[in-house]
């Protein structure tokens, strides 16, 4: 968990009132919710939590209500074991969900997403695509994986049981991640220390290890159903605004991925930063952040 002090030295790059909603069992999960305006709803991936969207939140609350979640068993949510939660795909959309209905986020909603995000935000939205003004995505898939497409060294050693133990006791899918995510920069030890503060002790990293191993491979995977139902709904989404932000150095959504994405939506917008990785937001904020802001200015909700 993160420590108060830990919490303390955050708050200059994280200066968001904390909120708690009980998702059931005494299970808490935390949220921002700042700013007026039409809602943003911001979903991290893996190994990140709300702090990856610090910059565009902070961007973006003198003219919208930002609210950014932290998976469960992430960021500043609860980190329960096995026997208290089910880390799984459908787990998280259901989280989501009941989240948004809890804030009582109503109106047109703008979904911003990352990594594992892109899958949990486009559940929620193929759920109820009525529901939804704009999106914006970052180095994603809500599709299973092309079978073309082998896993990247990181991913397939916090799948085996040595990088289990690797994931749990050394905090390795974190720790690598900040490294081989970043293409254009190197993260500042502010910031690093932000990104890896959920995730100092053994315990706090059983969601990243349970992210990675709920990669579908296969049709017998847990989370290939799911992907493949919202694969199958993702026309829903035709016809509004969309933009995919992308980071063409990405370790694990490459640039074979965004055209899977174009394939599918052919109208989207795209930026491409050829000299970023997977975390986009850190590589290239002061590019990116900016691109968005002026994007959802150019795409008001209707």
């Amino acid at each position: 968990m993160v420590t108060p002090a830990s919490l303390a030295r955050l708050r200059a790059l994280y200066p968001f009132t904390s909120r708690f909603f009980d998702r059931g069992g005494g299970v808490l999960q935390h949220y921002v919710d700042d700013g007026e305006g039409d809602p943003v709803v911001f979903v991290h991936g893996n190994p990140t939590w709300s702090f990856t969207f610090r910059e565009l939140i902070q961007a973006l609350r003198g003219s919208h209500r930002c609210v950014a979640v932290d998976h469960v068993g992430c960021g500043l949510s609860d980190k329960p074991g096995d026997d208290a939660y089910a880390y799984t795909l459908r787990t998280r959309v259901d989280d989501l969900e009941a989240l948004l209905a809890h804030a009582k986020v109503g109106g047109r909603v703008t979904l911003v997403a990352h990594d594992w995000g892109g899958a949990i935000a486009m559940g929620w939205a193929t759920r109820h695509p009525e529901a939804v003004a704009r999106v914006v995505l970052m180095n994603t898939a809500a599709f299973p994986v092309p079978a073309t497409k082998s896993l990247p060294v990181l991913i397939k050693l916090a799948r085996s049981p040595l990088g289990a133990l690797l994931v749990q006791r050394f905090n390795a899918f974190a720790r690598g991640a900040a490294v081989v995510g970043m293409s254009a920069t190197r993260l500042s030890p502010e910031v690093r220390a932000g990104l890896l503060a959920p995730y100092e002790g053994p315990g706090d990293r059983l969601a990243t290890l349970r992210f990675a191993e709920d990669i579908p491979l296969s049709p017998s995977d847990p989370a290939y159903a799911p992907l493949a139902e919202m694969d199958a709904r993702l026309s829903l989404l035709a016809g509004k605004p969309r933009l995919l932000v992308w980071g063409a150095k990405d370790f694990v959504f490459d640039l074979a991925i965004l055209r899977e994405w174009q394939l599918r939506w052919p109208d989207a917008d795209t930026a491409v930063y050829d000299d970023a990785g997977h975390y986009v937001l850190e590589d290239a904020a002061a590019r990116v952040v900016p691109r968005v802001v002026e994007w959802l200015a150019a795409h008001p909700v209707g």
